[in-house]
Formats: C-alpha cells, sequence, structure tokens
C-alpha cells in the first residue's frame, strides 16, 4: 500500500509536469504565432488587411479566431469582436484574457479564456486579434483523464498484485511464528523452516537456526556438567550423612558432640535437598514429560492443596482461604501441577506472619485459567520479581527464613514445560504469584 501510495503521487507529480511542459510550449507557439500575425496585418494597406482579416476568421473551421477593429477612443468599428478589453496593451506582449472576450460571430457565443495581442495602425485605430485557447486547455483535461486511468490501471492491479504475492511469504512467516513457539517455551532443538528459494528470509532462517544450534550446544554442556555435579555428589554426600548418624549413636543423647554432629547432619540435608531440586528442574526442563499429559481437574487439585497446607497453616496462626468458581478441565501433568501449586502455597505461608491471610482464588478466561495465591507477608520487590525464579536466588527479606531458594525455580519450569506463565506482582498486602495455564500454547 505504501509503494501504491507512492507511485501514485509520482505519476501525479510526472505527469503535471509533462502538462506543464507542454502547454508552456504551445502557449508560446500561440503567443509568437499571434504576435506576428498582428504584425502583419498592421503592415497592409485598409482594403488588403480587411479581405485578409476576412479569410483569418472564415477560414478557421472552429470558431476560434476573432478579430475587431476600434476607433482611437477604444470604439468598435467592424470584425468579429465587439469590445476592446480595457487592459489590453497595445503594441505590447499577447495577453491571456481569462473572461474572453464579447465576439459577434456565426456562433452567436461569447468564447472562454483567448490569447489577445492588439497593435495600433497609421491612422490611429486599434486591430486586435485573438485565438481560443481551448486547444490547451483541452491538454489538461486529456492529461488528467490518462493519468486518472493509468492510476486505475497501475494502482489497482498493484494493490491486488502485491496482496497475491504477500501471500506467499505471509505463510513462510506464519510458520516461522508457530516454529518459534516451542523454542520460546524451552525446546531449544526446534528449528526454524529453511526453504529451497535462498532468498532473504530463508538466510535469517538460517542464521537463527546456526545460532540455535550453538545455544543448544552450550546450554547442554552446562546443563551436563551441573547435572553430573548434583547427581556425582549425592552418593558421597548420602555416605557423609550415614557416618554422622552412625557416629552420633556413640555418644549421649544430651552430649555436647551429639549436637554438633546433629548440626552437621542439618547441613547435609540441606545440601541433600538442594540437589534433589537441581536434578528435579533439569528434569522438567528435559521436555520429555509432555507424553503423560492428560485432562485434568484443576479445582479438584486446589481443594487438595488446601486440605494439605490448612493444618500448617492454622499451626503457625495464618488463615488460609480458598476461592473457588467452576472451571473447565485443562490439560496437564497432575502431579507437575500439585507440585507447583503446593510450592507457591507453602512459600506464601513460610512468609507469612503469625495472624496473616493466604487466599488460594481461581478465575476463569477465555485463553484459560487463573490461578493466584496471595499473603499477607513482606512482598517482592518490582525490581527482584524476575530474579527470584532464578536459581539459589533469595530476596533479602528472605534471607533469614530457611530455604534453598529453588522453589520458585521448579514452579517457573513446570509451567514452561506446559506452556504456562507465571506472573509475580504485588497485592494490597503483600505479594501475588499468578499461574496462568493457557490452554492455546499447549494445543
Amino acid at each position: 500500500m505504501i509503494y501504491g501510495v507512492f507511485f501514485a503521487l509520482w505519476g501525479g507529480v510526472v505527469i503535471g509536469l509533462i502538462y506543464w511542459q507542454a502547454a508552456s510550449y504551445l502557449g508560446r507557439v500561440s503567443d509568437d504565432l499571434i504576435g506576428r500575425q498582428a504584425a502583419y496585418f498592421s503592415m497592409l494597406d485598409e482594403p488588403t488587411r480587411l479581405r485578409a482579416l476576412k479569410d483569418y476568421d472564415t477560414l478557421e473551421t472552429r470558431r476560434l479566431n476573432a478579430w475587431g477593429e476600434f476607433d482611437a477612443r477604444g470604439n468598435y468599428l467592424s470584425g468579429t469582436i465587439t469590445a476592446l478589453p480595457a487592459h489590453i496593451p497595445i503594441n505590447g506582449d499577447v495577453a491571456l484574457l481569462s473572461e474572453g472576450v464579447s465576439r459577434n460571430d456565426v456562433s452567436g457565443n461569447d468564447h472562454g479564456r483567448v490569447r489577445a495581442a492588439a497593435v495600433r495602425l497609421r491612422d490611429g485605430r486599434v486591430l486586435m486579434i485573438t485565438r481560443d485557447t481551448s486547444i490547451v486547455d483541452r491538454i489538461g483535461t486529456i492529461v488528467l483523464q490518462a493519468l486518472l486511468w493509468g492510476l486505475s490501471l497501475t494502482v489497482i492491479p498493484g494493490f491486488f498484485g502485491g496482496w497475491l504475492l504477500s501471500r506467499g511469504p505471509w505463510r513462510r512467516v506464519h510458520a516461522i511464528r508457530e516454529a518459534t513457539l516451542p523454542i520460546m517455551q524451552g525446546n531449544l532443538s526446534r528449528r526454524l523452516p529453511v526453504g529451497r528459494r535462498g532468498d532473504e528470509l530463508d538466510m535469517l532462517a538460517g542464521i537463527v537456526n546456526a545460532m540455535l544450534d550453538e545455544i543448544e550446544r552450550l546450554l547442554g554442556e552446562v546443563k551436563g556438567v551441573c547435572d553430573n555435579i548434583a547427581h556425582d555428589l549425592r552418593t558421597p554426600l548420602t555416605r557423609l550423612r550415614s557416618r554422622l548418624y552412625r557416629l552420633q549413636q556413640q555418644f549421649g543423647e544430651n552430649s555436647d558432640e551429639a549436637a554438633a554432629i546433629d548440626a552437621c547432619m542439618i547441613d547435609t540435608d540441606a545440601l541433600l535437598d538442594r540437589f534433589r531440586a537441581l536434578l528435579r528442574i533439569s528434569e522438567l526442563e528435559n521436555q520429555r514429560r509432555r507424553v503423560g499429559f492428560d485432562e485434568v481437574d484443576l479445582a479438584e487439585i486446589l481443594r487438595e492443596v488446601h486440605a494439605l497446607y490448612l493444618p500448617l497453616a492454622e499451626d503457625r496462626g495464618q488463615q488460609l482461604a480458598l476461592e473457588l468458581p467452576a472451571l473447565p478441565p485443562i490439560h496437564a501433568d497432575r502431579h507437575l501441577l500439585l507440585e507447583a501449586l503446593s510450592n507457591l502455597v507453602g512459600n506464601a505461608i513460610k512468609f507469612t506472619p503469625s495472624g496473616g491471610l493466604v487466599e488460594i482464588r481461581a478465575r476463569p478466561a477465555e485463553d484459560g485459567p487463573w490461578v493466584d495465591v496471595s499473603d499477607s507477608g513482606p512482598g517482592i520487590p518490582p525490581d527482584q520479581r524476575d530474579a527470584v525464579i532464578r536459581r539459589f536466588y533469595r530476596a533479602e527479606s528472605s534471607r533469614s527464613t530457611p530455604g534453598s531458594g529453588l522453589g520458585l525455580s521448579i514452579v517457573n519450569a513446570i509451567a514452561r514445560l506446559h506452556g504456562y506463565t507465571l506472573e509475580i506482582a504485588g497485592s494490597e498486602r503483600g505479594a501475588r504469584l499468578s499461574l496462568h495455564c493457557i490452554e492455546a500454547r499447549v494445543a
């Protein structure tokens, strides 16, 4: 459309320039012709001039030529022009009379614009001859019609042809967009489609695919190193905990040695929990659990989470509220979704002070239901909401609270596996974490 509009404007400029040049040229030719004719007639004697002027008028079948003789005061004497315009120069340049002149010829009509020249004869009389400019003006009409026809025959087929030509690239762009959705969800094994044309889109897709190959290789190496470290250290840590436990049995229950060994065992258990969480995240990011997805009842899972954490909330002096409207079934892994929602509710209870409120609220939407978990705790600052889903990250306000900093990382990994989104925001009292179960992305 932009090209069509540009072409139309430029075509108008070009045709306008052609019209201006043609009209200017014909105007100069007419002025030169009329000036020469007026000078020629003024040089003739009276009888010869009258015969020549009559011939000048009658030989023009289109009645474009006209003449008139006037006395020194401008009164009409003879000819087809009956009135001498007051502003026409005598013995001057050819003038363009936009209002025409009064004529008394066989047509009986006053003509439009004319080019006129007036000369003073030897006896003081004034001779004026004119030529109608309708031919020159007709050129403008012809050029305008040519412009309209040219635009209609160029712009309209151009728009239609552009629409037809754009369908192929649009289908390819749509295919590229569809191929990028799994990549955005973490499936780095997918690649953009590359055709056989070798055009700009294929070149761009090839560059992106090469970049994805390198990203997948680097992430695979980093992930492999992390997984190997976590897996290899679990065995010696488990053996270490067993030895500490046997050593603890050799001392009395209330001895200082037993207390020191018990502290070491607590630290060892924390390390084992972190390694288990890392391996769990690695398992979730593997994308292979999608084959186990099925239709699940989200409302039933939320009721189960509420019943599971209600005793814990009551022990801490908190209220755990559940707002559950009618929800449609969703396509998901039931155990993973239960784990993600349990992590969200457990986090909210952990950071909510005694006497606070934790609320689980579900709300339906066209593209999939939302699950909001709100608490009345300290909240998450806006500048840290993107960072809290990273592994081992802990906000300053939660440094004194026990934990590994992997809970939200596991929730985010489960959400990415399902094609869901995890949003972190503030509420009226503290923090609000929302899980959007988008059905369209997992279809």
